[in-house]
């Protein structure tokens, strides 16, 4: 990773800043934005915006974290929760790969890393925003890794099951829901910034250059096992 231009969406914060640390500690340059812009550039993906200011002419990794946790039951989602879940998971993702494209096809090893969910994969009761507009992101994964291939562009999504970040902390906010989401998990417990990082960073490095249109579980079991 060591001189690698890597551009991270929403990287003051859980699984964005674990990785932002772990790229920093390899030597990559690094390029944050997030919609607060606390310690990093202000961006806020969900919303129309021009160019992103401030990218290198050459990206060797894009990230893509931002995300949404609205679990409600069906009835009681309206439109405007399935278009602010799409706004947030879809459109922001579109609208940074776009911007990014021209410095991605110049760096003639890029890589793509998006978010998707273990709830689409697995239905789960309440989860029919995000696991809608996730299921985008894994549509868009494999198509851009088809297309853009001839650029020697990789596309990967990571899957993953409930994560202690601070997007997560009302489903974690006391002993009792730790301990029902650790019992949820076949290998014991819910997933820590790290875990996640970790996978990205492998995305990004040299070690996953023949891996493109995969969707990467990482989720302690949860997708597969019972």
């Amino acid at each position: 990773m060591k001189g690698k231009n890597i551009v991270i969406i929403g990287g003051n914060s859980g699984i964005g800043k674990a990785l932002a640390e772990w790229c920093e500690s390899q030597g990559a340059n690094l390029y944050l934005f997030s919609k607060s812009g606390e310690g990093t550039t202000a961006l806020d993906a969900s919303s129309e915006f021009g160019e992103i200011p401030g990218l290198p002419e050459i990206i060797d990794g894009v990230v893509y974290t931002p995300g949404t946790i609205n679990l409600k039951p069906f009835h009681r989602l309206s439109i405007e929760d399935f278009k602010n879940e799409m706004e947030v998971n879809f459109f922001g993702a579109v609208r940074v790969l776009q911007a990014c494209l021209k410095g991605l096809k110049k760096s003639k090893s890029g890589s793509v890393v998006l978010f998707s969910t273990v709830a689409v994969q697995t239905g789960m009761s309440f989860h029919a925003g995000i696991a809608s507009a996730k299921g985008a992101i894994e549509g868009l994964t494999r198509s851009l890794a088809a297309e853009w291939a001839p650029f020697y562009i990789r596309v990967n999504a990571i899957s993953p099951s409930l994560t202690d970040t601070p997007l997560a902390s009302a489903l974690l906010s006391s002993e009792e829901k730790r301990e029902a989401s650790n019992k949820r998990h076949p290998l014991g417990r819910f997933g820590k910034p790290e875990d996640i990082a970790q996978a990205a960073a492998y995305l990004l490095s040299e070690d996953s250059s023949w891996m493109t249109g995969q969707v990467l579980h990482v989720d302690g079991g949860m997708s597969n096992l019972k």
